[in-house]
């Protein structure tokens, strides 16, 4: 055998009350980042969701709370004060697009899921399907995603989220935002 090193690109699924959750997103994002932007490209981290659903504030949640940790590596659109929603993603992302010359997009949502997987932060490469737990056709979004399951999914979704509880959205966003803060390009 020949020596050689694989590189495999590590995606992560962690639960938010996992000690070292930040920690375990913070490490999976950089080595997703580094394999999947090897030109450097600008970071952006698009937070996608509305405060007019509690279960769908997790992206606004994340992006407010970037902001608060003040970081300098990397653009941060779609908090609380400015939510980027079904409405606007086509424009924001053309926004984005014209303000980065080909950016590296970090796309952040919430999601429903099975019972046993709900409170789950998941790192994945590729793009983030908007919309899908609402049977919305949004364009797919990002060179990798972070998703985090915030209820259970399969059957009335539109209420699932608006009844999905506060403090677990909350507690989620904290994890995920000190898991992206620290990020340069």
């Amino acid at each position: 055998m020949f020596p050689y090193t694989a590189t495999k690109v590590a995606s992560v699924s962690v639960h938010y009350e996992d000690p070292f959750g930040s920690r375990k997103i913070h490490q999976s994002i950089i080595q997703l980042t580094t394999s999947l932007n090897p030109q450097n490209r600008d970071l952006v981290v698009l937070c996608i969701g509305t405060d007019r659903s509690t279960g769908d504030s997790l992206g606004p949640l994340v992006g407010t709370r970037l902001t608060q940790l003040k970081n300098g590596g990397f653009d941060v659109v779609g908090t609380l004060d400015k939510p980027v929603h079904a409405v606007n993603l086509v424009e924001v992302i053309e926004d984005i697009n014209t303000k980065h010359r080909n950016p590296f997009i970090i796309a952040v949502d919430a999601c429903l899921g099975k019972a046993d997987r709900v409170g789950y932060i998941n790192v994945k490469p590729g793009v983030l399907f908007p919309g899908t737990a609402l049977k919305k056709s949004l364009p797919a979004v990002g060179d990798l995603h972070i998703s985090g399951i915030v209820n259970v999914g399969g059957f009335l979704e539109h209420l699932v989220l608006q009844n999905t509880r506060l403090n677990l959205v909350f507690k989620m966003a904290e994890v995920i935002a000190r898991g992206l803060a620290g990020l340069s390009r």
